[in-house]
């Protein structure tokens, strides 16, 4: 059963990575989602105080301002109109929690392979339930990008790009699941 332990423990590892990269999108959209909105209110503000400068104080470098931060809010509104940050950053987050559950359902599957009932038939069987399921899931998820694949490599301390020693996988397993004994 050692090939098949070999697939499943590289594709419990693939699924860790893309678990922790969908986890770094969402972060990042959701930190540009509310820089966005704090320069709109910020822009609304100088833009408002700008035209109500050029009402009581009759200041033409008050309503170049204004002016100036309306048409910066206006670009950026016209920015956020058709590209909602927060809502492509909730995919992300409902991507990863539903991945997840995939990746804890491999763990169970690694741990199962170790009882004694455990046959490959039966291993195998599982295995392509999850693959089905896990490809349903990647076909409804947003797609990643580089700069968030890196976040998640950083946050997983890996340093291959996909390819999966046993000692990396081991990081990721229960001690008992691990093949390298000295981390034992």
């Amino acid at each position: 059963m050692s090939a098949l332990e070999d697939q499943i423990r590289e594709i419990y590892g693939r699924i860790v990575y893309s678990h922790k990269t969908h986890e770094a999108c969402a972060d990042a959209l959701l930190s540009a989602h509310n820089r966005i909105k704090v320069w709109q209110i910020i822009l609304s503000a100088i833009t408002t105080a700008g035209f109500i400068g050029v009402i009581f104080l009759d200041e033409r470098i008050v309503a170049i301002l204004g002016v100036a931060a309306a048409t910066i809010l206006l670009v950026l509104n016209a920015y956020t109109k058709d590209f909602d940050l927060g809502a492509v950053a909730q995919k992300h987050r409902e991507s990863a929690s539903d991945i997840w559950d995939i990746r804890e359902r491999y763990l169970s599957l690694l741990t199962d392979m170790n009882e004694t009932d455990a046959t490959p038939d039966k291993t195998k069987e599982r295995r392509d339930e999850l693959q089905e399921e896990l490809h349903v899931i990647y076909k409804s998820t947003p797609s990643t990008n580089s700069k968030a694949y890196k976040r998640a490599q950083k946050k997983l301390q890996i340093e291959d790009d996909l390819t999966f020693h046993t000692g990396e996988i081991d990081k990721f397993l229960p001690k008992a699941l691990r093949r390298d004994t000295a981390n034992h």
